[in-house]
């Protein structure tokens, strides 16, 4: 048994039927040619159906004190685990087309995962055509952030086309097998309290982490009523309320779409940016379009919070390892070019700012800036006073061509949280040689939002015609 830390009980604490709290995603495979599809798939099917050995937190279960999620929350092996529940199979209807393969996703997503049960649920999917199968993976983001879940789908590939694995990647082996290839993270030593000299370090530190955050949060207020900041962009300030700042419902529409990660990297170099500037820059760019389309556009700049993860190098334990910043998506301006420096002016202040921070005082940071958000999603007043106007996060992925037991991977879409006041998410992950945007809006406050693929690759467009690149 092991206390839930309470930076990961935040996402209980803001679930409701409305709001789900976990986070998945479409994996896309094609089958070697030398298998037959239906013993690939029960293959698959038995080999993550193995109940012993798994390892945490897929074996765990929430223990609740009688004060409910807001008391200390305990995670406890699951004894009766019921894996045929947690690992299931569907099959779409003929011709079994990509949009009724986000369909399907999109009502996976749309429920709530049972917290008498482990907090995870895998779906393997059939009737794709040229031999493809999917999988749709949800897990409640209490016990995985974004970069944890691609540590497991990690675990679960290879580099090598012909490799079989015997281990289910749910398994405690197959884990620790996959964290071998990193060294172990270091860890700070405990300070010896019997040593005056340590005693004086140790509050040495503590006093380092409070003058740290205390200089970040100055600089936070000031940004926010206005009166300096260096440049730094805040949440609530000046945010206008449109269709995506609405209160939310729990239906959900996803939607992805894959591009090539050369032509999104060689644009954002022509900005002297990454490539999450230019990440941000089409999705300034698409969410700006979707709204003129609804002759909705406000005069004010939409802003986005962008997570960014704090965790350290060889890390794939921790289950949450996060923090976020604002991105300032300049909707106003008409001018992508000048709409793209500045993304990139609030994008770099955000950055000082974060440098100048251990990974301690980020966290201890983050969790205070962002209490006014959770004060109003818990009190449903954040569509009138919105923190931000949507989610756009950006998640590193394999760096190589990957297999599944043979089946060579296409594409992750991931799947992640709208909540109330940001009623759409956009998440992408780097994928070999493309990136897989997946996107997660309500279906009532965000209609159509199969649109914004298409406004995606208008905004991409745009964006090197501003920069001089000529598509060939």
């Amino acid at each position: 048994m092991r206390l839930m830390p309470v930076t990961d009980a935040m996402f209980l604490w803001g679930e409701s039927r409305e709001m789900p709290m976990h986070i998945g995603g479409i994996n896309l495979y094609t089958l070697p040619d030398d298998v037959d599809e239906t013993e690939w798939l029960n293959e698959q099917l038995a080999l993550l159906r193995q109940s012993e050995g798994l390892r945490r937190p897929f074996s765990e279960v929430l223990k609740l004190t009688p004060l409910g999620q807001y008391g200390p929350i305990r995670l406890e092996p699951d004894r009766d685990i019921d894996m045929h529940y947690h690992v299931r199979a569907a099959a779409l209807p003929k011709p079994g087309r990509y949009r009724e393969m986000f369909e399907l996703a999109s009502r996976f997503h749309s429920g709530l995962l049972d917290r008498t049960r482990p907090l995870w649920e895998i779906t393997l999917i059939s009737g794709l055509p040229d031999r493809q199968i999917a999988t749709f993976k949800k897990v409640h983001h209490a016990l995985m952030d974004g970069a944890a879940s691609i540590h497991f789908y990690n675990s679960m590939l290879s580099a090598d086309p012909r490799e079989r694995r015997a281990a289910s990647p749910l398994s405690v082996e197959a884990y620790e097998a996959y964290k071998r290839q990193f060294p172990p993270p270091k860890k700070p030593p405990r300070p010896n309290l019997t040593d005056i000299a340590a005693i004086g370090d140790f509050l040495k530190e503590q006093w380092g982490n409070s003058v740290g955050v205390t200089k970040a949060l100055n600089q936070y207020v000031a940004a926010m009523v206005g009166i300096g900041g260096d440049g730094l962009v805040t949440p609530f300030a000046g945010v206008p309320r449109t269709s995506f700042n609405r209160n939310i419902t729990g239906a959900r529409r996803f939607v992805a779409q894959s591009w090539s990660l050369d032509r999104v990297r060689a644009m954002g170099k022509a900005y002297d940016g990454t490539i999450n500037d230019a990440v941000l820059g089409m999705c300034a760019g698409a969410m700006r379009k979707y709204l003129q389309s609804l002759n909705e556009l406000p005069d004010k700049p939409l802003k986005a919070m962008a997570p960014v993860s704090i965790r350290p190098k060889g890390d794939v334990d921790s289950g949450n390892s996060v923090a976020s910043v604002t991105a300032n998506l300049a909707t106003d301006i008409d001018d992508p070019a000048a709409r793209m420096a500045a993304i990139q002016a609030s994008m770099n202040a955000a950055k000082v700012q974060l440098r100048a921070m251990t990974a301690q005082q980020i966290q201890l940071y983050t969790a205070i800036t962002s209490f006014p958000q959770m004060l109003t999603a818990l009190t449903r007043t954040a569509d009138k006073f919105p923190a931000y106007s949507a989610t756009i996060s950006n998640v590193p992925g394999p760096r190589e061509q990957m297999y599944w037991n043979g089946a060579r991977l296409d594409g992750m879409y991931p799947a992640s949280i709208p909540v109330d006041g940001m009623a759409m998410n956009i998440t992408q992950v780097s994928n070999f040689r493309n990136i897989d945007f997946g996107i997660t809006a309500c279906r009532r406050s965000v209609p159509h939002a199969q649109r914004m693929i298409d406004y995606l690759e208008d905004a991409l467009v745009e964006l090197e015609a501003a920069a001089g690149i000529k598509r060939k």
